[in-house]
This record gives C-alpha cells, structure tokens and sequence, in this order.
C-alpha cells in the first residue's frame, strides 16, 4: 500500500477502518479524505472474500471525478465503474454490481435499484461488502443517503448479519441547527447512530494535518451603509402601492422589504391566493417577490443590475393582461420605469460592497504572478451573472489581467450551467486561462478545484458547514478568506456565529469521542437508542403519508394552472410510470397549452426524451414539457393548484 503514500495522520484515521469496524472519517477539505477511503478500498478488497464495494457521492459531476482522480489508477487491478444518471449501466444496474469489484455511484442510483424489482437493476444491501459514503454529513432526513441507511439500520435491528462495512467521509458533521454543547452532541451521536459509526479524527499528528493544511488569514473587509439609495427606496414605495392594492393585510403580517423573512411571507401569499383561487393574491406575490429580488441584487451588485431584473420580468409579459390585477401591476412598473432608470443611473449612489471587493481584487491580482486564483462566493446564479457583468466591464479589473467565469449549480434555465460546460469551466482554472470563478455553493463542496489564493465570501448567509467549506478552498501558501459586507449587517453576524458553531462542533465531535472511548457501553446504548427511535419514527411517518395518499381518489382531485386556475385534467386523467413519473395521458389536455422552445437536459432518461416548453394557453404560465415520441404530455404536478371535488 506504500504505492499510495499516505500521511501518517491518514494512517492513524484508517486503522479502524482497515480492522473492519465502521467509522466516520473527520478530516478538514483538502485533509485526504478520498485518499484514504481509497487505501481503505483497496485493503478492503485484498483481503475480503468476494468483496464488492460502492462509492456513494451526492452530486452527479463527483461521479467520474472520484474515478478518474482517485480511484481508477490505484484500483486498476479489479473492475471499477462509474455510473451515473446518464450512464448505460444504471438500466443494468444490479447486473453491474454482480460483475464488478467496485462501483462509484450516486446515492440515488444506489436508492433507486433498492426498490426496483426487476433481476437486472435489483440489488439488495447484502450485495455489498463496503459502503463509502462522501459528504456523509447529508445523512439525516429524506436524502437519499439517509434512505438507504434507514434501511441498513432496520435490517441490523432486525439481526442481519452480513450487512456491509461503512466508511463515512466528512469535512464537518456541524450542528444540525443546535446552539449548546449538548444540542450539537446529539446531532453528532445521530449522525453517528444514522451511519451506525463511530467518528474518528487525527489525535496524535495535528501538527503535520495543521502544515498541510493552513487555515488562510480571515480578513473582514468591511463598509458603511449607502448613506442614501434613493433607488432600493423607490422600489419600496412601489411595494407599498402594490399593497395597497391588495386585501391581504389582516391575511400575512410582513416582514421588513428586501429580506429573506419578506421573501417568505410573499411566497406564503401566493400560495393563499393558489389554494383560495384569488388571483389579485397569487399575482401579487409573485410581483412582489421580483421586487424583492431587486432589492437583494441591488444590495448586494449594481442599481442597473436590480432595474435590469425587473426589465427582463416585465418583458416577458408585454402585451398580455388576463384581468384588472394584471393591467395594475404592468402599468405600475411602466409609469416609473423612466424614474428607475434614471435614479439606477446615478453614480453617486453605487453600492459601497462594489468598492471593496475591488480593492480586495486589485490587492490580490495587481503584480500578482500568473497562477494567482480566486473564488467569490454569491448567494444566487442571478448574483453571479451580475457579479461576472461588473468584473468584465470594469477597466481597472481588467488592466489587473483578471479572467472571470461564473460556475453555477446545473439545470435547463439561462442561469444554469451544464456538467459538463462545469468541467470545462473548473479545467480552464486549472490551466490558468480563468483565474476568478465567481461561484453559487456549488464549487462550496466536492468539485475538484484547484487552491486558491483568495476566497471572497460576499454578501451570504449560510451555516457554518458551508463556511467551513468555502474556506476550506483557499488551500495555497499564505491564502486569504475575505468576508465582505456591510457594517452591522446579518451577514457579518451570522459569520460570527459560524465561528463560535465550528468551535462547538469540534467540542461536540470531542466529547462523542470520549464517550465511546472512555463509556463504549453508554455510547453503544445511545446509538441503539437513536436507531430503534429513527426505525419507529419513519414507521409512523410512513403510515401518515399513506394516508394522505389515500385521502381522495382519482375522481375527487382536479388539477388548474397556478397562473388562472383553469382546470386542465382530472385525477382519472393521470397515469403512473415507474411508479414515479406522473403522465397525463388525456389527449385533450393539448387544448389547454402552447408549445415553446426546445428543453435540453445534460443527461439521458430511460424511454423518455425531453420535448419543448408548454405554457397555458389562457395566462401563458410556463409549465413542463411535451413528450415528442408519444402522445404522453409529462407534467409534474408542482405548477397545478389540487382542488377536492364533492363525491356524489
């Protein structure tokens, strides 16, 4: 095993592992992890008799990164596949694994062929000999991590014996939301109880972890507040005219313009006026939820940026007006369109945030030698699009030799970004030819990124897993971790209280250590007592949703466009697919919509192929897709309103 030349503070984390017990393995970002889950593989894999091992990750990009870097060239002795949602394999799934000596997979992929019952993707638990499971910290709730633990942990009370082997990777179990000692305690021992592990970390080489590696120098480059921002105070006049303009006040009590808070309560206002069928709300909220979006972005980028959002929104609904609220709320926007444009336009009141970050830029690239890199976090995709505008327009940026590119989480809208324009994007900042990403949380956690010089953290309200993980990417000598924000403000707060949560994660994670050290039995009792409580609580979680399922029938439901309420399909007119693809199969249901543009997935499914855009022929709301090869019209149910109908 010296081929794979691991540290000792990686030797003494795996010894457990390597004497089969199962452990969750604490180590830092950039510590090694997958380095010694690999040593832990292939020991593993010597010395068992008809071993078989699954990598699990929880994003689809780790899938062919943990093969192609870490796996592939250790392992080439046995038959290692990748398989992820646009892989042939996954529709052989279970005859795969019968042939294999490992495989990397989603956690999903691994969920989904535990349910299905056809002999070549079936697979059961007891096919395997070990489960590594990265990013093991999403092992609560509904992920599918959890899932498939949950049904490991039933199978063990119920006194199956040949269960696999588990090796957790994570940078930081966190809190789970817990503020004391004894909170953040109990989510450690449930995360434990949950992987059925015990956690494990370097207690004798710190020294030689910490010089691998440093923390970066923490910096707050703090502003003042905008002494005045006559343009985020328009958009809040405008807000209060769209108020006025709608009887919801004794319905909602608002939270303060341009936060999160105020985000939630407009989104809980256009599900009342959803569920109620009152229009004036539904739209309303919707409006006021873009006003919102203007406001963060103007916090947060330029005032052009915020107008810009709202241009692009009303654009999209020129020329259409189903009723009263619809001729408001355009006519709104319309008669201040010119004030907006000219008070965005106004220098003299740009965002202070702006100038610092440029400074902070121009202080880590100006002179800078050539593989300088940095990553800015943002909160939204919309936030990095406009972040990218501001860098690639701004001349002193520009002059400093700064090469931007934004990396956002995958999808289908003008926002996202595919895998594989991701891999190309994170390749290009390896080679140098980008040397800024500006980044969602997407590059926060698991994409192989190289280090990084600096780390902007700008403008975010995040747990302290992400922070944990944000700063773990600047890795280089001497690195930076900037957090820029404005004096007073929550997110220089809830930085703060990140910091005191990481310490109490380490005190937590300490404590279970010596629990199980120094009280094995007490801590062997916890665990079972968590487990038999989880395996109860599911149960019951189970039956509720049973009944909820079973509440009406087919013909008792109704489905209506969210935008006009328009009724498009029955219950009755609903197929099932694989027991999860909902497919209306009524042909009249084309009657109801327009076809748009083409949809493009970055992936492949089984006997479906995406179709184009479809939108209510009434009120133009985008839905899903179409279908082209069948004269199946796939909808989810999430646009459509429900609406009991009376049995008679």
């Amino acid at each position: 095993m010296a081929e794979l030349n691991l540290r000792d503070y990686q030797l003494e984390v795996v010894q457990r592992a390597v004497a089969r017990e199962n452990i969750i393995i604490w180590l830092p970002t950039g510590g090694g992890k997958t380095r010694a889950a690999v040593f832990v593989a292939k020991r593993h894999l010597e010395t068992t008799p008809n071993a078989k091992v699954a990598v699990l990750v929880n994003k689809v990009h780790l899938v062919d990164q943990h093969f192609n870097n870490e796996f592939r060239e250790p392992l080439k002795a046995y038959t290692v596949l990748p398989i992820s949602g646009d892989s042939e394999e996954k529709n052989f799934f279970g005859c795969v694994v019968r042939d294999s000596d490992m495989i990397i997979c989603t956690a999903q992929i691994l969920q989904n062929a535990l349910t299905r019952t056809e002999e070549e993707k079936h697979v059961e638990l007891t096919d395997f000999t070990l489960l590594i499971i990265d990013e093991c910290h999403h092992t609560h709730k509904e992920s599918p991590y959890n899932k498939i633990m949950a049904q490991y942990v039933k199978m063990k009370i119920k006194g199956e014996r040949r269960l696999p082997q588990i090796l957790g990777l994570t940078a930081s179990p966190g809190t789970g939301g817990g503020k004391t000692l004894e909170g953040a305690v109990n989510h450690v021992l449930e995360i434990c109880a949950n992987l059925d592990s015990v956690i494990v970390s370097t207690e004798n080489y710190k020294p030689e972890l910490t010089q691998v590696v440093p923390r970066p120098m923490k910096r707050y480059d703090i502003v003042d507040r905008r002494p005045l921002d006559p343009f985020a105070d328009h958009l809040k006049r405008m807000m209060e005219m769209i108020h006025g303009f709608m009887p919801a006040e004794e319905l909602i009590s608002f939270r303060m313009f341009g936060t999160q808070e105020y985000e939630a309560d407009v989104v809980q206002l256009r599900k009342i006026g959803e569920e109620t069928e009152n229009r004036l709300l539904s739209q309303c909220g919707i409006h006021l939820r873009k006003y919102n979006d203007a406001l963060f972005i103007n916090d947060t980028v330029r005032m052009v940026d915020a107008l810009r959002v709202l241009e692009e929104f009303y654009e999209s609904k020129e020329g259409f007006a189903l009723d009263g609220t619809d001729v408001f709320l355009a006519g709104l926007f319309e008669a201040n369109h010119v004030e907006l444009k000219f008070l965005a336009e106004d220098t003299g009141f740009e965002n202070p945030k702006l100038v610092r970050l440029e400074q902070a830029l121009l202080e880590q690239f100006k002179g800078a030698a050539k593989c300088t890199k940095c990553i800015i976090f943002s909160k939204t995709r919309q936030g990095t699009r406009c972040l990218l505008d501001w860098v690639c327009t701004n001349p002193r940026l520009m002059d400093a030799d700064i090469k931007a590119a934004p990396l956002v989480g995958a999808g289908t809208g003008d926002t996202h970004m595919t895998q594989n324009k991701q891999k190309d994007t994170i390749s290009m900042f390896r080679d140098n030819k980008y040397n800024l990403l500006i980044s969602t949380s997407v590059a926060e956690e698991g994409l192989d990124i190289p280090e990084c010089n600096m780390v902007v953290r700008y403008g975010l309200l995040t747990n302290e897993i992400a922070q944990q993980q944000a700063r773990g990417r600047a890795r280089a000598q001497d690195s930076v971790y900037s957090v820029v924000a404005t004096e007073g403000s929550r997110e220089v707060r809830k930085e703060k209280i990140n910091e005191d949560l990481e310490e109490l994660t380490s005190l937590a994670v300490a404590q279970v250590q010596r629990m199980e050290r120094e009280d094995r039995q007490t801590y062997r009792r916890k665990i079972a007592e968590l487990q038999h409580a989880a395996v109860i609580g599911r149960a019951m979680e189970e039956q509720t949703r049973d009944r909820a399922r079973h509440r009406f029938t087919a013909a008792q439901v109704q489905l209506s466009c969210r935008g006009c309420f328009t009724v498009v399909a029955r219950g009755t007119d609903i197929s099932v697919i694989e027991n999860s693809h909902h497919v209306i199969v009524n042909a009249a249901f084309k009657d109801h919509y327009t076809v748009g543009g083409p949809i493009y997935f970055d992936r492949r499914f089984e006997d479906w192929e995406p179709g184009r855009k479809i939108s209510c022929a009434r009120c133009r709301k985008v839905h899903q897709c179409q279908n082209p090869t069948s004269l199946l019209f796939s909808v989810s149910l999430s646009p459509c309103a429900t609406k009991d109908i009376p049995s008679h």
